[in-house]
């Protein structure tokens, strides 16, 4: 039972500005990890970095903020307007009995103000610092290690060629705790051991965790692992890590590197290094050669989620194992030897494979989390796979050019798989309308070959 909105206390998120899409679907799902639930009452303007939240308790405020990489600091919120009129009143009426415990004669505190879109000279803070007189403020101030941290939030609006005089929001509150934002760059892949070139970007790849709920001694698997970039943020987390692809050199660190001015692999570039490198090999479980096609897990196999961006065709070209019939015409041979028949995999395929393999083998309320590349002239809702045991969570666009980008699936697993359902897509007509999309390469390298051209006639001009 959902708790009454008398009984919630409210705290103010600052978000940072990127990933705009994402960070809603973040927040959402982390709540429902600590044990809360977001409410269709909540203060939200979706692109403003300040949102006001209703949560249960403090302890639940610093759960999601030891996961997000989103947000930026969550505070108690005890007071905020439209104008510093509206901000004094409210912090008038905000109760005594819930201010004193912070501001008792033998504590210490500061006041920070950060403000939005503006910057403001140190006279302009200390004048707004001491407009809080008012305040029953009974402790010493210590800028330098203190035991209460309050802050003033000023929002000026998102056009920066258009700053009011004014704020258009003003917040004050107690500040709890701040995100993970430092999670960014100590997982950085330029500092990464083993990269290839579709390693996931480190803020992404922790989105895509918080996504899918990963919580610690899961089980998360990536059935097109690469270097296992997504298995890093979900190892972070406390989950058991694995995964399987069809690529023989990636799996074993074998083969040309990617990273610049290195022409061969070392041999200690792997995932499991990888792992090791942020002491996170404990959690590793393993990586196997297979065919994402071909089942290759017993039955019952479960898995708490699956993580994973499948190839788009672009950097790296879909691939399953071919027949003998096609030995003949493609047979690919790596450093060890290794030799199998491959044949294209089409996107359309990928994608359903995906989804029925979710359905399978996810646990019930697991969730799968994919990227699905799309061509944005003929994008509609209805070309994103469905099936009938998963629920479609979140749907997130990334930019990749004007004319293409990928949106970031969530799916929940809502009912347990039968034999039926193995291959239900194809009666409801959805299959069809997703095989457009088998030629998503082509029109991604359409566009590229259409803007160079715009390029080189404007430069003639």
């Amino acid at each position: 039972m959902a708790l009454a909105a008398s009984a919630l206390q409210r705290y103010l998120l600052l978000l940072a500005q990127e990933h705009l899409e994402f960070r809603l679907p973040e927040i959402t799902s982390l709540l429902s990890l600590c044990g809360g639930q977001f409410s269709g009452e909540q203060e939200i303007r979706v692109n403003s970095p300040f949102w006001i939240l209703n949560i249960p308790s403090e302890e639940m405020a610093r759960g999601l903020m030891k996961r997000t990489v989103c947000a930026k600091s969550i505070f108690e919120l005890w007071g905020h307007g439209r104008s510093a009129g509206e901000l004094y009143a409210s912090l008038k009426n905000y109760p005594t009995d819930k201010m004193l415990p912070y501001l008792q004669s033998d504590s210490t505190y500061k006041v920070h103000i950060h403000t939005f879109n503006k910057t403001l000279t140190q006279a302009q803070k200390i004048k707004k610092i001491d407009a809080l007189e008012f305040l029953p403020f009974k402790g010493k101030v210590n800028l330098k290690n203190p035991e209460h941290i309050f802050w003033i939030l000023e929002d000026y609006g998102m056009n920066p060629n258009d700053v009011p005089e004014e704020p258009l929001h003003l917040y004050f509150g107690r500040w709890i705790a701040d995100g993970q934002r430092e999670l960014i760059e100590s997982y950085s892949v330029k500092k990464r051991h083993f990269i290839g070139n579709t390693s996931m970007d480190a803020c992404l790849s922790f989105i895509m965790a918080n996504h899918a709920r990963v919580k610690p001694n899961d089980v998360v698997y990536d059935p097109f692992v690469g270097t296992g970039g997504l298995l890093i943020s979900s190892a972070h987390f406390g989950a058991y890590v694995c995964g399987t692809d069809i690529d023989y050199n990636t799996i074993h660190g074998l083969g040309k590197a990617s990273r610049k001015n290195q022409k061969w692999r070392g041999p200690d570039e792997n995932i499991r290094a990888n792992l090791r490198q942020y002491g996170l090999e404990k959690y590793y479980l393993d990586a196997l050669v297979a065919d994402s096609s071909r089942p290759i897990w017993r039955k019952g196999m479960l898995f708490d989620a699956i993580i994973t961006d499948p190839p788009y065709g672009i950097r790296e070209a879909p691939r399953r194992m071919g027949s003998q019939k096609e030995a003949v015409k493609s047979v690919e041979r790596s450093t060890e030897n290794h030799s199998f028949v491959s044949s294209s995999y089409h996107l359309s395929d990928i994608f359903f494979d995906l989804l029925k393999f979710a359905a399978e083998h996810l646990v019930m309320a697991g969730r799968l989390v994919y990227w699905l590349p799309i061509y944005r002239p003929e994008y509609t809702e209805d070309i994103v796979p469905r099936h009938p045991c998963l629920k479609l969570i979140s749907n997130c666009e990334q930019m990749l050019s004007s004319h293409t980008s990928r949106r970031l699936i969530t799916m929940e697993k809502v009912k347990e798989f039968k034999d039926q359902d193995e291959n239900s897509y194809l009666l409801d007509g959805q299959y069809m309308p997703y095989r457009g999309h088998n030629s998503f390469r082509e029109k991604y390298f359409s566009g590229v070959t259409k803007r160079i051209a715009k390029e080189e006639k404007d430069n003639q001009k």
